[in-house]
């Protein structure tokens, strides 16, 4: 092995992360606790999503909990001696956000990782202890706002997640934005390492679209101090994915993914997936009735009520990812259809690996 192939530990508030390869907290139900606790055993950052976790953990246990006790479980089933566990919690879970960083941060995750919109009053719910909180970003005007926000609570990021266009579910980027040369990862990384390092030079790693070992040399070079994963991790023996769904990654070619935008997400950001999903391809048919009977992704109304979904009343530019992506974990399929999100690089995964074999792979250090 090439000495400059050799990764450098990710050090995050503290805690060094031997590998520095954050597995994607990828909903619903893909990243759970025997994906996060595998990651964790050979030296990354394994990480569970927090998106409907108190029915996915409700099913498993057959007995009702809510969100707070939900994550607190998944985070305390994921801890292995030695190794590093947090949650991804996405903003646009409204809902339940709250309760989510609350039960992540009482059970003692080593991060918390949050996207889909800007966390700006994560460092407000609770005080963190010994838990990084750490925003998802795709622009360096992004982090500028969640810094700011952030130093009048008294904090600042123990690290960014800078993602860019190519990865899989929410993207960050307005539809005609996805494709364009300044929004490419390498390209959005260096103003990004600015802005960190103009507020205390604290860790940014770098997510979308990165496959290889030598794709991650490759960042790390230019001044990444890791990555962050889902795809890969999702074609694992160990990712809670249905076999259906894992099968469809890796049938999929590279035609077969698209960026869904009308039909698409009703957080109104767009939102990759496979074109073959049972749901998208019912929605560009408009065959599913809209109907809300999770709320996961609902919004406040006028009185300040969660009531708000545009899959609620309209199936022509919106589909229900509350339940097609539920149907994907093996909650409800046979009520509903499912949604295969994944990222560009999908149509590269030919066949299922263990995460052992993963991580050896990916840090350069075969088996």
């Amino acid at each position: 092995m090439k000495p400059d192939s050799v990764l450098k530990p990710l050090i995050i508030k503290g805690k060094h992360i031997k590998a520095p390869i954050i597995q994607g907290g990828m909903g619903v139900g893909v990243s759970l606790y025997p994906l996060a606790k595998a990651v964790a055993r050979e030296g990354g950052l394994g990480i569970v999503s927090s998106a409907c976790m108190d029915r996915l953990v409700s099913k498993r246990n057959n007995k009702k909990v809510n969100t707070y006790e939900a994550v607190y479980e998944e985070i305390s089933l994921s801890k292995t001696p030695g190794g590093f566990v947090g949650i991804n919690i996405m903003g646009a879970l409204a809902r339940d956000f709250n309760d989510s960083v609350k039960g992540a941060l009482d059970a003692g995750a080593d991060a918390i990782i949050s996207g889909a919109g800007l966390p700006l009053n994560l460092p407000a719910i609770q005080p963190p202890r010994d838990t990084a909180l750490i925003p998802i970003v795709s622009s360096a005007r992004a982090l500028e706002i969640i810094c700011k926000k952030w130093e009048k609570l008294g904090y600042r990021p123990d690290a960014v997640v800078l993602e860019g266009p190519l990865a899989g579910g929410h993207l960050g980027f307005r539809i005609d934005q996805v494709t364009l040369e300044s929004n490419k990862l390498e390209n959005l990384f260096p103003p990004v390492k600015d802005t960190a390092m103009k507020f205390g030079d604290f860790p940014v790693i770098v997510a979308g679209g990165i496959y290889t070992h030598h794709d991650i040399v490759q960042f790390m070079s230019q001044g990444a101090d890791g990555v962050q994963m889902g795809t890969r991790f999702l074609a694992t023996e160990e990712s809670s994915a249905t076999a259906p769904y894992k099968e469809a990654v890796i049938r999929a070619k590279e035609e077969d993914i698209v960026v869904a935008h009308r039909p698409g997400s009703p957080c109104g950001l767009p939102f990759r997936v496979i074109k073959q999903s049972p749901m998208y391809v019912s929605s560009l048919q408009q065959l599913r009735k809209p109907k809300c009977d999770k709320g996961y992704v609902l919004m406040k109304d006028a009185e300040g009520k969660f009531t708000v979904c545009p899959a609620k009343e309209d199936n022509k530019d919106y589909f229900c990812i509350c339940n097609g992506l539920l149907s994907s974990s093996g909650y409800n399929p046979a009520e509903e259809e499912s949604l295969y999100t994944v990222g560009t690089n999908a149509s590269r995964v030919d066949k299922i690996l263990s995460v052992k074999t993963l991580m050896h792979e990916l840090a350069g250090t075969g088996i």
